[in-house]
């Protein structure tokens, strides 16, 4: 089944990863007897200028080819379930998840929207192969093709971990036809990088990895890998964008492309001009599975960082915090009173919920506190906390500018390691409203907890009811919501949770920010109030 990345929109993000391909329809494509859009019209040029040559890259691809491999993967039938993304993956830390949360095994098979049949059929169910009709008593093994590339001589190889997951042997064939047995060492769900190792018995050709520091938008670049079963395939095309999050994972900074990849692309290479490797193919957003010129790429410098540690430890390790945060939008700075910069509303982490004992607990850390750099970095969002953070080595001090009460201060904090899966969703903490913002709220009672799923000792107030078009009801508030408190204080009934709300009104601020715990996740919403409201 093909992966599936909602990315707010009808379309879907997929990973590249597609079964070996066992037959597939080509078709030649129709040309228009006009010229190219693409061609120069050198009879239109301003005197003394030039058409510009497009660049050629035959002698880089002959020359990088030879390191880019196929992965076949052995899959075990059962962990062909389907892993659509874009809910929550798991624990949660700095900047939404900061868990074990991996992108899954997708290689199987799925029928693609317009097309008569899966692409690619893997090869047990090719048109003639067993279990190709009748009832399947037992599962049957799929065999999937994804790309890598070599890194070392001595045989060491990236590719993707949604490429190699679930996968009970993993063979490589090199450019030569090749085939390899390979080890893994380790991998990476939520960068979904992964680390191979073959024997040659000599050396094999390698790639370096470049710099993604330098990348920039605009700049040509080459995808190479096996797209289909199709090995070599080289395709070319520009750098669209960079830092793309895509909703993948919580360490997401992708390079987008628009170079056409493909399933079976997945774990390959992209090259810049000069042939250094700058990122590894890895998903792509596409209405049917197949390119549309929106193709996303792990970043080599994310992959350099990432290698190391799986070729030192055998996994990654990171920094843990032990926060969920949330963005800031212009009614949220308001009703938390935050200073505002140059662009308008301050940028920042909300924290939404600290992690029990966790060193932003220990450090004094509270809900509401908005963190603005981590060690002098600026942070804009959740998910540049989530990468700093987890950047930090455990037993770190990390430096942290919040801004507290619409008053600025430095915290430090000592890092701890992040484990696997961080517990999330395990307590409480602030967030309230009534009066003229539209909502009822009624006492936490045991009942309603038990329903709710409100872990034990967390205070707060049940909406009971929101009045249609009313403030509460414009900012998203629901019915079943948990008011734990009003902008930094915490509450306990829906007296306080009042109380506090006509106390933040009476400030003159203009908004108020509840703290709600929704479906077990901790939220901050902003109200602005209705003026005319008693």
């Amino acid at each position: 089944m093909t992966r599936r990345l909602p990315l707010r929109s009808a379309l879907a993000v997929a990973l590249l990863t597609g079964s070996a391909l066992g037959g597939y329809a080509l078709s030649s494509p129709s040309f228009a007897d006009a010229a190219p859009s693409g061609a120069v019209d050198v009879s239109h040029l301003p005197p003394g200028a030039s058409a510009q040559v497009l660049p050629d890259f035959t002698e880089l691809a002959s020359r990088v080819k030879p390191a880019v491999v196929t992965i076949l993967s052995d899959l075990n039938p059962n962990a062909m379930a389907d892993d659509s993304i874009g809910g929550n993956q798991g624990g949660g830390d700095q900047g939404g998840d900061q868990g074990d949360n991996g992108s899954g095994g997708d290689q199987g098979p799925q029928a693609q929207n317009g097309l008569p049949f899966p692409l690619p059929f893997p090869f047990n169910m090719m048109p003639g192969a067993p279990g190709m009709g009748g009832a399947q008593p037992h599962p049957q093994a799929v065999e999937a093709a994804g790309s890598g590339f070599i890194i070392n001589g001595n045989g060491t190889i990236v590719t993707n971990n949604h490429v190699v997951q679930g996968a009970k042997t993993i063979t490589v064939t090199l450019s030569d036809g090749t085939r390899l047995p390979a080890k893994l060492i380790g991998r990476d769900p939520s960068t979904d990088i992964a680390v191979l190792k073959v024997d040659a018995k000599h050396p094999l050709p390698y790639l370096d990895l470049g710099s993604s520091a330098k990348v920039q938008t605009g700049q040509w670049v080459i995808a190479m890998g096996n797209p289909f079963g199709l090995g070599g395939t080289v395709t070319a095309g520009i750098v669209s964008a960079e830092g793309r999050d895509i909703g993948d994972g919580p360490y997401d900074s992708f390079l987008q492309i628009d170079a056409p990849i493909n399933k079976g692309n997945s774990g390959g290479p992209l090259f810049d001009q000069a042939g250094e490797v700058i990122g590894m193919n890895t998903a792509i957003l596409s209405p049917s599975g197949g390119s549309i010129g929106i193709g996303f790429a792990i970043p080599a410098d994310t992959i350099k960082a990432i290698v190391a540690q799986i070729i030192k430890d055998g996994h990654v390790t990171r920094g843990f915090l032990g926060v969920e945060a949330q963005s800031i939008d212009a009614g949220m700075a308001q009703a938390l009173h935050l200073p505002g910069d140059s662009q308008g509303a301050l940028n920042g982490a909300l924290i939404a919920q600290i992690e029990p004992s966790s060193p932003a607990a220990k450090a004094g850390l509270q809900p509401g506190d908005v963190i603005q750099k981590v060690n002098g970095t600026v942070i804009h969002t959740p998910r540049d906390l989530a990468i700093n953070i987890a950047g930090i080595n455990p037993g770190q001090n990390a430096n942290l500018s919040i801004v507290r009460n619409g008053k600025t201060q430095d915290v430090s904090v000592e890092i701890a390691q992040l484990k696997s899966k961080v517990a999330a969703n395990k307590s409480g903490s602030p967030a309230s409203s009534q009066g003229g913002v539209g909502l009822a709220l009624a006492p936490l009672t045991p009942d309603l907890r038990g329903q709710l799923g409100v872990p034990d000792g967390t205070d707060g107030a049940v909406v009971a009811q929101v009045r249609p078009n009313s403030p509460a009801d414009q900012a998203g508030i629901q019915q079943g919501d948990v008011v734990l408190g009003v902008n930094s204080a915490a509450i306990g009934s829906p007296n306080q949770a009042a109380s506090a709300i006509h106390a933040a009104l009476q400030s003159g601020g203009g908004a108020v920010a509840l703290r709600i715990l929704r479906q077990g996740q901790p939220i901050f919403v902003a109200i602005t109030p209705d003026k005319t409201a008693g």
